[in-house]
């Protein structure tokens, strides 16, 4: 049976990494505005790392790109938020917040693609499923 073995440094880097979004997330729940903007620098360049860390495994780069999308959607609203914005019209009912419905499809997508097209017609491929 084949292992997936993350090394040592990358698995304290995804740890650190939950470290920086709960704080980006404790800034937005007390309105700490100076922290969880901060806070999406570090959170989100490191989804990125990871992301591109994984690219040799479909399964891994899929969920980790949703994951980036997850906290770019998440960053965008909490701005919006900040900003006074988020309920604002941008055209017909759409507000500003339903903007972050843009990357939480995008990864929504790239899991469908994911479950839906590339696994099946891979049966054989290497996953972490």
């Amino acid at each position: 049976m084949a292992q997936y073995v993350i090394p040592l440094k990358y698995r304290k880097m995804e740890n650190f990494h939950i470290v920086f979004w709960l704080l980006k997330d404790i800034g937005w729940c007390l309105i700490w505005k100076p922290l969880g903007i901060v806070m999406i620098f570090p959170t989100l360049i490191i989804s990125v790392v990871i992301a591109w860390r994984t690219k040799r495994l479909m399964s891994e780069l899929c969920h980790n790109l949703a994951i980036t999308f997850w906290i770019t959607a998440n960053s965008y609203w909490m701005i919006s938020e900040f900003l006074h914005i988020d309920a604002r019209i941008v055209y017909g009912w759409v507000t500003y917040k339903h903007l972050a419905l843009i990357p939480f499809l995008l990864g929504v997508f790239c899991l469908a693609y994911y479950y839906a097209i590339w696994r099946p017609k891979n049966p054989d491929s290497l996953e972490t499923l």
